[in-house]
C-alpha cells in the first residue's frame, strides 16, 4: 500500500470519526431521554424557548442543531404550540420535524356535556378532564351565557382550557341555532324568552314526547296570567312570569318544543315514580292524580 492510499484510508477513517462524534454529540437523543411523557409547548413560546426547554428536559443534546432543523422544516416562527407525546427516544432532525409541524401523537380528549346541565355542572365537567382548564374563569366568563351553551360531545386538545371550550360551546349554539332563528320571529317571543323556556321544558320533561306537551302548558300558563308552578324553579310558584335568565343549557330537542309546543286540553302534568307523565285539565284531576300515582 503506497503513501497516498494510506492517506485517502486515514482521511476516510478520519471522516467517519468525525460522523460518529458529530452524530453522537448532536444528532442522536440523549441517554436520559424521558421516554413516555408528555411535552408542552405553550403559545406565544419562541424557537429560543423551546430549544432551551428541550435541552433542560434532555429531549435534545445541541440547542443548535435542533433550531436549525426546525428552520429548515419550517421556519423560525414554525413553533405549533400544543401538547407532544414522545413514545421513543427520537434524534434531534426527527423531534424537530414534529414540533414544527404539530405531530402530537395524542388522542383529543372527548368531553360530553348532557342536555340541562348548567354552568357549574359544565366547569366541573371540564375540570376532570382537561388539566389547563381554569374553573373560576370559566364561571365568570360563562355566567351571562347560561343557556347558550350548547351540550354536545366535544373534542378538545390537552392543553385545552376555559376560552376554548366557552368557544366550541357558543359557536355550536350558533350552529345548531342558526336555522331556527326564522321559527323564533314568527313564534313571537324573544330569544331569551324561547331558550328560557327551553331550559325549563329540558328540567321538567322526562322523555321525548313529554316536551311538546308541556311547552304548551307551561306557555299557556304564562298567558293566562297563572304562574308556571314549576319544581325545577321554586320561585315560579310564587312569581309569575318566566325567570329572568335561562336556568340551564337545553338541548335542541327542547328548544324546538318550546317553539312548537303541542295545544292540549291540559294545564296541569305530574310525573310518577317510573317517570311517566299524567296530564289534569284542572285542578282537582291533578289532585287526584297525584293521591293516585304519588303515594
Amino acid at each position: 500500500m503506497n503513501f497516498s492510499q494510506k492517506i485517502i484510508i486515514y482521511c476516510i477513517f478520519g471522516f467517519f470519526l468525525i460522523f460518529i462524534f458529530f452524530n453522537f454529540l448532536f444528532l442522536n437523543a440523549p441517554g436520559d431521554f424521558p421516554s413516555g411523557t408528555i411535552l408542552n409547548i405553550n403559545q406565544g413560546e419562541n424557537l429560543r424557548s423551546v430549544s432551551l426547554k428541550l435541552k433542560e428536559d434532555h429531549f435534545i443534546r445541541s440547542r443548535i442543531a435542533f433550531e436549525a432543523f426546525a428552520i429548515l422544516y419550517g421556519g423560525e416562527k414554525h413553533i405549533v404550540a400544543t401538547d407532544y407525546f414522545f413514545e421513543n427516544k427520537l434524534p434531534v432532525f426527527e423531534l424537530a420535524r414534529r414540533i414544527s409541524e404539530g405531530e402530537r401523537h395524542l388522542a383529543p380528549i372527548k368531553v360530553t356535556i348532557p342536555e340541562g346541565f348548567n354552568v357549574v355542572e359544565i366547569a366541573e365537567t371540564f375540570v376532570s378532564k382537561l388539566s389547563n382548564f381554569d374553573k373560576d374563569k370559566f364561571l365568570l366568563k360563562a355566567k351571562d351565557q347560561e343557556g347558550y351553551l350548547f351540550p354536545d360531545t366535544y373534542f378538545f386538545f390537552t392543553t385545552g382550557n376555559a376560552d376554548d371550550a366557552l368557544k366550541s360551546m357558543g359557536d355550536n349554539y350558533e350552529k345548531k341555532i342558526a336555522l331556527l332563528r326564522g321559527e323564533f320571529l314568527t313564534f313571537g317571543k324573544t330569544e331569551k324568552e324561547i331558550i328560557t323556556m327551553a331550559s325549563i321544558i329540558e328540567k321538567e320533561a322526562r322523555g321525548e314526547a313529554d316536551r311538546g306537551f308541556i311547552s304548551g302548558i307551561l306557555w299557556k300558563r304564562l298567558k293566562i296570567g297563572m304562574p308556571l308552578q314549576v319544581d325545577a324553579v321554586p320561585d315560579t310558584y310564587k312569581t309569575k312570569g318566566l325567570p329572568p335568565n335561562p336556568i340551564a343549557n337545553p338541548g335542541l330537542s327542547s328548544i324546538i318544543a318550546s317553539i312548537r309546543p303541542q295545544n292540549s286540553p291540559y294545564l296541569y302534568y305530574l310525573h310518577d315514580k317510573e317517570g311517566n307523565i299524567h296530564y289534569a285539565k284542572n285542578f282537582a284531576e291533578h289532585v287526584n292524580n297525584k293521591l293516585k300515582y304519588l303515594k
